[in-house]
């Protein structure tokens, strides 16, 4: 007996352990639902006691708001909001121009559209959401206006209310009702990503990894930072996290940056050969760097640089007694020792901060840079004309066909080009919401005719509608079938919500819902026909423009080089997480050749921007000029990176190295100038061997692959 109840399972520890899990998932998800059908329902009662032309924007509102947590709401609320006026503004704007001017209106119109959706797919947040809605919003008041010009001004301020109506339930209700604060999920975000990068740069140092399982992770870790990025801008409009925003912009600034040197470092050790003394030299500098990212380590990461500043003056020592050890793995070994010492000081930095957001404690964080959005100028190009060309082909078909329920379509087209001009794969997310919108048909249908039409108040029309809204509603919270969801309940809002004075109406209805079906399809019709290779995360748009951020690295104002640096670094890094949403979880060999490529080239801009810092402090003399020669001969080659130009860049390169080799052989060279010489070094052997990776043929007549 006493045996049994020893392993016996303990009954009330299970069944809280089995509650939590399902309040964590099924019960999170069922509050939700709930939330968000009161808020809907909310709006909608508010919108009748207010007596609003179309109670149903409220209630529609309220779904296209409905996020997880109170952040994502009250930032996309804002924005919403923000696009609603303006779009309102642009609709008052081109009605006053061209009253009663159909194809002048629908040619301004189309370049309207097409200019918000270029901005919205320049800035990929929920920032583009207000460029969305700018565009579509003019449309949805300038259109039915068409003919009846002067009451546009009554349906801007309707449209403008019901909205604003919509906006306010659902902020206020996501942020009160069992509210889910974003700044706890940044902060978890937070947490996962230390933990995650520790261990990932002690699998490097152990040599656990292979090249190419580093450059997918390296891959996943730009998705990564591209998503706290939006957490912290959806936190930013909670009022606890706010003062987090600098020390989040710092947390992503010293994971990119240690990222980068990690990456180089790992690089330039296997490209090392098999019988150089190089690894071996550097082996103890790496088993204390894999030391201390142990979670079991004494001491804390802030003790690091220090902790490895023996280990580096000793594998120097080691190195300069190798007398008869070949000048290009000297090289090799010096750059590998500065590599560790410069990553000891970036873990020192990137863990201070993250100490700092963990304990909640206000840093002071010097100049933070903003994590700057890079969308290839082709892609926003193609964006803007597909949607103004969706526009002008619904308008054609509506006065071809003139069937005024065309118009509805017009607006649907126009909508879902706009909505998934910033998704890299458009099709699919269209393809979602139609499927949404066709399951919605016959439940709306029947919804309508047989529950709804025998409410008789409130109450029962609540009763009569929430089963259909609340399917839509938790489809919406499976990240497989959110579109689907989404879809569902922007249709069903739209037809089951009923006006002040009620008028059931089957064919009209139908007309309707065939109406926005058709627009949807359309919409679909045209990212699949219109430049479909101009979509996000196309990988030869991302190769083209990851080339010309390196040519910026080489020619942009460098100022004091570190917001150079990281509008570098974080660009180049945006255009990888474009790459990685585009190809999925498991890239093709194209795309991941697409990502050694751009990852070379990260190496090389960082190397590029620090050999200029460098030549804006102090070199002067024949240093100097060779490094100067250097840059604009590899400058050279980022604009036409054939042969020719990397044979000449490779040549400059080496001239540069044994300028500065004759220069540290002075026996007069200052030891700070000295110092900044040795980095110079090693920024040209990064650069050096980077042209290599890159070139098809490596030009190097004398067989020493190094660049002094």
């Amino acid at each position: 007996m006493a045996q049994g109840s020893t392993t016996s399972p303990d009954k009330p520890a299970w069944l809280a352990a089995q509650l939590r899990g399902w309040a964590a998932s099924d019960g999170a998800r069922l509050i939700f639902v709930a939330r968000s059908a009161f808020a809907a329902f909310l709006a909608l009662w508010i919108a009748f006691r207010l007596g609003l032309d179309s109670p149903g924007t409220a209630m529609t509102t309220t779904f296209i708001l409905a996020l997880p947590s109170s952040g994502m709401v009250l930032e996309k609320a804002f924005y919403r909001l923000l696009g609603t006026v303006v779009g309102c503004s642009a609709a008052l704007l081109l009605i006053a121009l061209f009253p009663q001017q159909a194809p002048v209106l629908l040619a301004g119109l189309a370049l309207w559209v097409g200019l918000c959706t270029a901005g919205a797919a320049m800035h990929r947040n929920q920032q583009s959401y207000s460029f969305v809605l700018a565009g579509y919003t003019a449309c949805m008041i300038a259109v039915p206006a068409l003919d009846h010009p002067a009451g546009v001004f009554a349906a801007a301020v309707t449209r403008a209310t019901e909205v604003a109506l919509g906006v306010i339930v659902a902020a206020v209700v996501h942020d009160v009702l069992f509210p889910r604060a974003h700044g706890r999920q940044v902060r978890r975000t937070v947490q996962a990503r230390y933990d995650s990068f520790l261990t990932f740069c002690r699998q490097v140092l152990d040599g656990q990894l292979t090249p190419a399982q580093a450059e997918l992770a390296h891959l996943r870790y730009a998705a990564d930072i591209a998503a706290l990025e939006s957490g912290r801008a959806a936190a930013f409009f909670e009022t606890g996290a706010r003062g987090q925003a600098r020390q989040l912009h710092a947390f992503n600034g010293a994971f990119m940056t240690a990222l980068t040197t990690l990456y180089t470092l790992h690089r330039l050790l296997h490209r090392a050969d098999a019988a150089s003394p190089v690894p071996a030299l550097v082996a103890p500098l790496h088993r204390l760097l894999a030391g201390a990212l142990d979670p079991c380590a004494a001491k804390p990461l802030a003790q690091l640089p220090a902790t490895l500043a023996p280990a580096a003056t000793t594998a120097r020592a080691a190195l300069a007694a190798h007398t008869a050890l070949a000048r290009g793995a000297a090289i090799d070994a010096e750059t590998a020792i500065e590599l560790a010492e410069r990553f000891a000081a970036q873990l020192a930095a990137f863990d201070a901060v993250y100490r700092g957001l963990a304990q909640d404690k206000r840093q002071q964080v010097s100049e933070p840079q903003a994590y700057a959005p890079k969308t290839p100028p082709g892609i926003v190009l193609a964006s803007g004309a597909r949607a103004a060309f969706a526009l002008l082909a619904a308008a054609t078909v509506w006065y071809w066909l003139a069937w005024g329920q065309l118009a509805t379509s017009l607006v649907m087209t126009t909508v879902f080009c706009a909505l998934a001009s910033s998704s890299p794969r458009p099709t699919a997310m269209v393809q979602q919401v139609m499927t949404g919108f066709l399951l919605a048909t016959p439940l709306t249908f029947a919804t309508e005719f047989l529950l709804v039409i025998r409410a008789s108040d409130f109450p029962m029309l609540v009763l009569a509608a929430l089963p259909l809204f609340s399917l839509a509603l938790w489809l919406m919270t499976d990240p497989k079938r959110a579109g689907i969801g989404i879809g569902m309940a922007m249709f069903s809002s739209q037809f089951v919500a009923p006006v002040n004075l009620m008028h059931y109406d089957a064919v009209g209805m139908a007309n309707g819902m065939l109406a926005q079906i058709a627009g949807v399809l359309l919409a679909w019709v045209i990212f699949a026909v219109l430049l479909p290779e101009h979509t996000m995360g196309n990988r030869d748009h991302v190769r083209a423009a990851l080339w010309r951020e390196a040519l910026a690295a080489c020619r942009g104002l460098l100022g004091d080089g570190r917001r150079l640096r990281h509008r570098f670094d974080n660009r180049v890094r945006d255009l990888l997480s474009q790459l990685n949403a585009a190809a999925g979880p498991t890239p093709p060999l194209a795309v991941r050749a697409v990502v050694r490529e751009g990852l070379t080239l990260l190496e090389l801009g960082h190397a590029v921007i620090e050999l200029r810092m460098l030549l804006a402090a102090s070199m002067g003399g024949p240093v100097r000029d060779a490094l100067q020669a250097a840059l604009a001969r590899l400058a050279a080659y980022l604009r036409a990176p054939v042969a020719g130009t990397n044979a000449a860049a490779v040549a400059a390169l080496l001239d540069a190295g044994t300028a500065i080799r004759a220069a540290l052989a002075d026996g007069g060279c200052e030891a700070a100038r000295a110092a900044r010489l040795r980095t110079a070094l090693a920024d040209l052997h990064a650069i050096y061997t980077s042209l290599l990776d890159q070139a098809d043929d490596h030009p190097d007549p004398t067989g020493a692959h190094h660049a002094a």
